[in-house]
C-alpha cells in the first residue's frame, strides 16, 4: 500500500503475507474457543459461538459494532437508536464506538462543534476482528464519507493484506444537510471500503414497509440504510428516520444472526 492508503496490490504477487496460490481462510479465530472461569477472564478474542462459565456452556451474544463519525451529533443520534435496535433481537448485542477526530480543537471550536460524548470509546483497528457484523455511519462530504471516517478505514490496511474482515456482514447510515445532499451517494460509494476488505454489503432494500413509500413527510433514508438531515445542523432527527435507524438495527441484527448459524 502507498502512502495514500489505496489499495495497490502488484498484478505480479499477491499482498505482503498473502499466498499467491490459495486465499486467506477469512477470519480463522472466529470459530475459537473462549473460556470464562468464575467471575474474572481473560478474553483474547470474541469470537465463538458457545462460552463456558462455571462448567456450564452457553451461547455468547452476537456482537455488531456500531462504528461512527459525528459532528454534530445527528449520526450519533441514529447510532443509538440503531443499537436498540439491535439489542431486540435475542442473542445479538450492539457495540457503539467513535472513530478518531482528525480536526484540530481550535477548528472544531470555530464549527461550533458539540462535545464528544466519552461515554462512547474510540475504536481500535485491531477490535474490528472482534465483530461479527457492522454498522458504519457517517456524515456526507459533497456525496462521500467524512474524512474522519475514511482516514479509520485508510488504517485498517493490516487487516485488508491478511483479509481478516473477509465475509463478515456491514451496512450504512448517514447523514446529510441536504434532501440532494448524497443520502445515496454517501452510502454508494462507501461500498468500494467494504468490497476490497471482502465484507458483505446489506442494504436494508426496502424491508421498512409502508414507511419507505410515504411522502407526506420529509425523511432520510434510502434502500442503502438508515439517514438524517440535519440542515444547517439544528434540525433534529424526525420519528420516521429515528424508527428507521432502529429497524435497520433489527434488521443487521436478523441477518447476522442467520448468518452465523449457517456458517
Amino acid at each position: 500500500m502507498g502512502k495514500g492508503g489505496g489499495c495497490v496490490p502488484s498484478k505480479q504477487r499477491a499482498p505482503k503475507g498473502v499466498s499467491d496460490k490459495d486465499p486467506p481462510t477469512p477470519n480463522p479465530e472466529r470459530n475459537s474457543t473462549v473460556i470464562i472461569s468464575g467471575q474474572s477472564q481473560t478474553q483474547s478474542i470474541n469470537t465463538t459461538t458457545t462460552q463456558v462459565q462455571d462448567g456450564l456452556q452457553f451461547p455468547r451474544k452476537l456482537k455488531i459494532f456500531i462504528v461512527f463519525y459525528s459532528t454534530y451529533g445527528h449520526v450519533e443520534i441514529l447510532a443509538k437508536r440503531m443499537k436498540k435496535g439491535v439489542d431486540s433481537i435475542e442473542g445479538v448485542e450492539g457495540v457503539l464506538y467513535r472513530v478518531p477526530e482528525t480536526l484540530a480543537p481550535d477548528i472544531l471550536e470555530q464549527m461550533r462543534v458539540p462535545p464528544k460524548d466519552n461515554e462512547v470509546p474510540l475504536i481500535s483497528v485491531e477490535e474490528l476482528v472482534e465483530a461479527d457484523g457492522f454498522l458504519f455511519g457517517f456524515p456526507t462530504r459533497y456525496g462521500c464519507m467524512a474524512a474522519q471516517m475514511k482516514a479509520f478505514f485508510d488504517s485498517t490496511g493490516r487487516l485488508w493484506e491478511q483479509q481478516r474482515l473477509a465475509g463478515v456482514p456491514a451496512g450504512f447510515f448517514v447523514s446529510t444537510g441536504t434532501q440532494g445532499g448524497g443520502q445515496e451517494t454517501t452510502a454508494w460509494t462507501a461500498i468500494t471500503q467494504l468490497a476490497h476488505h471482502g465484507m458483505l454489503y446489506v442494504p436494508i432494500g426496502y424491508t421498512f414497509g409502508a414507511g419507505m413509500f410515504k411522502m407526506d413527510s420529509i425523511r432520510g433514508g434510502s434502500p442503502y440504510g438508515a439517514g438524517v438531515f440535519s440542515g444547517d445542523g439544528t434540525r433534529e432527527p424526525s420519528d420516521t428516520e429515528l424508527a428507521l435507524a432502529e429497524h435497520q438495527g433489527k434488521y443487521m441484527a436478523g441477518i447476522v444472526k442467520r448468518f452465523a448459524k449457517a456458517s
